[in-house]
């Protein structure tokens, strides 16, 4: 069942795009081949969380800044709030924070020495950089005993977070990576949670660098933890425009588990299709092949109904776009989408 907007009446031509291989994807540029793939968002394993005291010790100042968003507050908050027993209810759920649609993103858990998953806090470190048990030493190792993060080598700070990502962070230096993991939750990819407990199909007014430079800001790298700094227009440009790829990724992959022409289904496209618009938009005022090739990977993907296996396959590759351009991009080529970024942060 195809949905009645005009606005989604493509006629799929993806053959193409999905008879090659990743590699083919990448080809839009000669370095593409040394870009590390981008992957999926997806809730952490518990038995790989090692919780925030592990990183307390080198990111004391972020950790402040954590405990006053909403992100943290949420342990403490969300499972009393009527609407989330509301939602509890409908769907038969016993408990908000022991659920495991509910836990997925709103609480981080991590594994007891008995292997049992417990919540520990709510929106935390590792819901967004990813569990850190596999890639913690390689994070903070800075080139040897004594050396520190201000004294590390250009070169083996690449070399690390290299390392670091390979083994499964999630790290800034990416911007899309981040911003994936925003809307692997501000995205709510679970049909019957929307149609049938009434939660909503996401956070649809969700924009990366309004809500991601205001109250949950924490960047002290630069400084050695003694300024939040604010991004530089360059990166903001390219968060600007990595968060409306991200969005895109992450609302192809919504739409591809509706399954009823319901509010979740209809939600769900509307927003790919604005996505695929809002792109459209954004590559016709810059010089991006790479941009380019994701509109056009994107617009040829058909949105309706029971249609998994498709759009599934355009978010994966759009994933590995969305990584590559937030790689290679130079911020300063994107200064005439100035007028367009948010002045002001949530």
């Amino acid at each position: 069942m195809h949905y009645s907007r005009s606005m989604i009446s493509r006629i799929c031509v993806l053959v193409l795009f999905l008879a090659c291989p990743a590699s083919a994807v990448l080809a839009v540029s000669p370095s593409a081949s040394t870009a590390p793939m981008s992957k999926i968002a997806e809730p952490v394993d518990p038995h790989l969380v090692l919780g925030n005291e592990a990183c307390v010790k080198c990111h004391a100042p972020e950790i402040q800044v954590w405990k006053q968003t909403p992100h943290a507050r949420t342990f403490d908050e969300l499972h009393r709030r009527p609407e989330a027993k509301q939602i509890a209810a409908k769907l038969g759920l016993s408990s908000i924070k022991h659920e495991g649609r509910c836990v997925a993103c709103h609480y981080t858990q991590q594994a007891d020495p008995v292997g049992n998953p417990h919540v520990i806090a709510g929106v935390s470190c590792e819901s967004c950089h990813g569990a850190a048990k596999s890639w913690v030493d390689l994070h903070h190792d800075y080139g040897g005993e004594g050396i520190t993060r201000l004294a590390e080598t250009p070169a083996h700070r690449q070399e690390r977070i290299a390392k670091s990502v390979a083994a499964g962070m999630r790290n800034p230096a990416n911007v899309y990576a981040v911003a994936q993991s925003c809307l692997r939750c501000h995205t709510t990819a679970d049909e019957e949670l929307v149609n049938v407990g009434g939660h909503s199909a996401g956070s649809l007014d969700f924009e990366f660098v309004s809500w991601s430079q205001g109250t949950i800001r924490h960047n002290f790298i630069q400084s050695d933890g003694n300024v939040n700094q604010p991004s530089s227009p360059e990166r903001l440009r390219v968060m600007f425009v990595a968060g409306m790829i991200a969005e895109l990724e992450a609302s192809y992959r919504a739409t591809a588990v509706a399954t009823q022409k319901a509010t979740y289904g209809v939600t769900s496209a509307r927003r790919a299709d604005r996505s695929v618009k809002r792109l459209q938009s954004v590559a016709a005022k810059v010089d991006s092949p790479i941009l380019d090739q994701i509109v056009k990977i994107a617009d040829a993907a058909t949105l309706k109904l029971n249609n998994e296996a498709e759009l599934v396959a355009v978010a994966d590759q759009v994933a590995v776009l969305g990584y590559r351009f937030a790689e290679i991009t130079d911020g300063r080529s994107l200064s005439v989408l100035d007028g367009f970024i948010p002045k002001t942060s949530k």
